[in-house]
């Protein structure tokens, strides 16, 4: 158990980011799936800005690593290109 209260209270925000983080990833996480499922390629160019701002948030903060947000930013849009 924490000795002071400063560590207490970082008990408490540690807390609070880890389920803010698990809630941006997941979300960030089925944006992607959907986005691979999308068959329409117009429908797909239009999400795919969203998709790619959800990921870059992530990176910015530092829940994901700047390489797999790039990764999956790269495969994402040869995905859509693809399309025809």
């Amino acid at each position: 158990m924490a000795h002071h209260k400063s560590a207490l209270k970082r008990i408490r925000q540690n807390e609070r980011i880890r389920l803010r983080n698990r809630y941006y990833k997941k979300s960030t996480r089925t944006s992607i799936r959907k986005l691979r499922t999308l068959s329409d390629k117009a429908e797909a160019e239009q999400f795919l800005p969203k998709v790619i701002s959800m990921i870059d948030k992530l990176a910015k903060r530092g829940t994901w690593h700047k390489n797999k947000a790039a990764h999956l930013k790269r495969s994402l849009m040869k995905q859509v290109n693809a399309m025809g």
